[in-house]
């Protein structure tokens, strides 16, 4: 929108050409997004906490968890509001990859407000039904996959690149493209709420994964870089910059409060939204094996649980004392912050590690 504007005042004022550039427009985005979370955050809250929006605990999670209970959640609506607006305001709007994401972000963001509304007003701890949300995440899931496929002009967007291997890139053709793709959004969403369960946790590594993301998708976007670099070049895929930027900034934004002991938490609205705007991205920008290794700990939080859960039904035994995983580490004696603070150590250096793939091929 403020693009669109700005290509409109350049025409009396050349100055404002400098808006074009999608370096200033990212910065511009993030401090946006950042700016709306400072901005609403506390009447946010204060508005959870007066409809009583308060997360429910596990009784048979640590003790030192209840004291949590009644703190406001489903708080992930302020983080999608951030992106969304900070988007619109930025980006080029007539970019066929800005709305697919925007649209994957609030039909997942759709999906895990139901879910949270149900276990907060109607009091039902489920929520909704495993089967129920896994049906709508598919859904929208095979859908954008099948739109990406028809996007496509060029062989390089349905191939599986290889990191660390410049000249390695593996055809999917349109089924295995589809499939991976399915597979990379709904898995990612996931994980990230699985992962959503200390103060903090989730939202740094979604932030700091989110930021080297652009850098992919810059790269991507740009014919001179990409050729250089020997990435694939994806018209377009450069605009989802302002994405990526906003959703950092609104990251940054919500860990304000989020952070221990947090004053809110984001719910399955924000962390299923999340995920599956990151596994979208890493997808469009072609670097799924990359989102794979910047979010070990997500990937380590979801095999935690699938393990607990295979051996439970085999052996009748649990590995860990419980999933997912960084509920095991807090039983084991570690600190709640201690926890987060080490997961974020974690993916700092497996984000430098995806980021290293950049040049090291």
């Amino acid at each position: 929108m403020l693009l669109a504007l700005t290509h409109w005042l350049a025409a009396g004022v050349r100055g404002f050409h400098v808006f074009e550039y999608l370096t200033l427009r990212a910065v511009l985005a993030t401090l946006t997004s950042l700016g709306i979370s400072f901005l609403f955050g506390p009447a946010m809250i204060r508005q959870l906490t007066a409809y009583k929006i308060g997360q429910a605990v596990r009784n048979d999670g640590p003790q030192t968890h209840l004291v949590k209970s009644g703190t406001p959640t489903m708080g992930g609506a302020l983080i999608l509001v951030a992106i969304s607006v900070t988007t619109v305001l930025w980006a080029d709007l007539t970019n066929r990859y800005i709305w697919l994401v925007l649209l994957t972000l609030l039909g997942y963001g759709a999906v895990g407000w139901v879910d949270d509304y149900r276990k907060v007003v109607h009091r039902n701890p489920k929520g909704l039904s495993a089967k129920t949300k896994y049906f709508w995440q598919s859904l929208i899931a095979v859908v954008v996959s099948v739109a990406l496929l028809k996007m496509a002009t060029t062989p390089a967007e349905t191939q599986l690149i290889v990191p660390f291997f410049k000249t390695v890139a593996l055809p999917l053709g349109g089924a295995g493209f589809v499939i991976l793709t399915y597979f990379v959004i709904v898995g990612t969403s996931n994980a990230v709420n699985l992962t959503d369960g200390l103060d903090g946790l989730a939202i740094l590594p979604t932030a700091m994964i989110s930021g080297a993301l652009a850098i992919f998708a810059y790269v991507a976007g740009n014919k001179v870089f990409a050729g250089y670099l020997g990435f694939p070049s994806i018209p377009g895929a450069g605009e989802l910059v302002i994405f990526c930027a906003a959703m950092t900034g609104a990251g940054l934004g919500f860990l304000w409060f989020n952070a221990y002991p947090a004053e809110v938490f984001m719910g399955d609205v924000g962390a299923l939204a999340l995920g599956g705007a990151l596994g979208l991205v890493a997808v469009i920008v072609r670097q799924e094996i990359v989102l794979f290794v910047m979010g070990g700990v997500f990937v380590l939080e979801t095999l935690s649980v699938v393990l607990q859960v295979v051996s439970f039904k085999l052996t009748g035994t649990r590995i860990f004392r419980m999933a997912p995983i960084h509920h095991h580490f807090e039983l084991k004696g570690w600190k709640e912050n201690q926890v987060v603070v080490r997961f974020w150590i974690i993916t700092t250096v497996l984000v430098l590690a995806g980021l290293s793939t950049l040049k090291i091929r």
